[in-house]
């Protein structure tokens, strides 16, 4: 089981230190999440980066998330006193993020001897859609976008639609994960290299964790036969009970999901054995694209 995820390059610590240096400069921050981790994917260095300013909790990739658990996150935010707004960057409308940002800077012109342009920091952990919006918000291609953790890597001023400023930063995680399945959400949902973790342990977690809410989107997507799967499961109970004490009976059904379908999609090498790493690339990469089902890793 993956333990102890942790990673945090270089250039996080000088993220860290760039929004410390430029946060009297700013009118406004749009902390930028990943709606299908709402919790994980907040980065707590930020809150105490960012303190007293205005800040907008943008939960972004809501085309990937469960629209329902997505409701309820917007809620929650906004009962917390935050402004709050729910949106695909991507291929969606931002219509009201725009409308969102000319109410805050009619409120921070009303307190001002002199009206200026709002002036918007964009943060948020790595891979969160965080250039894809930016790009959105400017008309333009102006930040380089990807699907690896990282691809930002210096400071950025530039201009919005109605020339507001903003300063896009690089995704910044924190030092140590006190929790690992916070660490897990973030390498299921891509903001940590996939270089650094073994790809079978992560896809199997991931089946694990999911298979509660979202059995159906699995049998579904991979026409697994569930019945004949279960039958399997109660035939081997008693024996792996006793056998591998530190498996639980879920551990080995998420094994058995895996191992169903792998077959299913051809992943067998020769001698019949299953080949793991090319099922767990399926697996992880059809999740994160949103071809399992939209599908939300924490409620509310």
């Amino acid at each position: 089981m993956i333990e102890n995820i942790n990673w945090y390059p270089g250039h996080m610590k000088k993220t860290r230190e760039l929004i410390e240096q430029n946060l009297k400069l700013i009118d406004c921050v749009i902390e930028v999440i990943d709606a299908r981790i709402p919790l994980s994917s907040r980065n707590p260095i930020i809150d105490k980066l960012v303190q007293s300013k205005t800040k907008i909790v943008l939960l972004n990739k809501i085309d990937l998330a469960d629209s329902n658990q997505t409701k309820r996150w917007v809620n929650h935010f906004t009962s917390k006193g935050h402004y709050s707004i729910a949106v695909d960057s991507a291929t969606g409308t931002i219509k009201k993020l725009m409308e969102l940002l000319e109410e805050i800077q009619e409120e921070k012109n009303s307190q001002r001897d002199k009206k200026k342009k709002l002036r918007i920091m964009v943060v948020g952990v790595p891979n969160v859609g965080k250039s894809t919006l930016i790009n959105r918000l400017t008309g333009k291609k102006s930040t380089r976008t990807g699907n690896k953790p990282g691809v930002t890597r210096g400071k950025q001023w530039l201009t919005l639609t109605n020339g507001m400023q903003l300063l896009d930063t690089p995704g910044i995680l924190w030092h140590k994960f006190e929790d690992n399945q916070l660490g897990l959400n973030l390498a299921f949902c891509g903001s940590i290299r996939d270089e650094i973790l073994p790809l079978d342990e992560l896809a199997l977690a991931l089946l694990n964790q999911i298979k509660g809410d979202y059995l159906d989107a699995i049998i579904n997507r991979y026409s697994l036969d569930i019945e004949y799967m279960k039958k399997n499961m109660e035939d081997k109970q008693f024996e792996l009970d006793i056998e591998l004490d530190d498996l639980t009976f879920n551990d080995v059904e998420a094994i058995d999901l895996m191992e169903a379908i792998a077959k299913k999609r051809g992943c067998i090498m020769s001698g019949g054995r299953i080949d793991y790493e090319r099922v767990s690339k399926i697996i992880i990469d059809e999740f994160r694209s949103g071809k399992l089902e939209r599908i939300t890793l924490e409620t509310v």
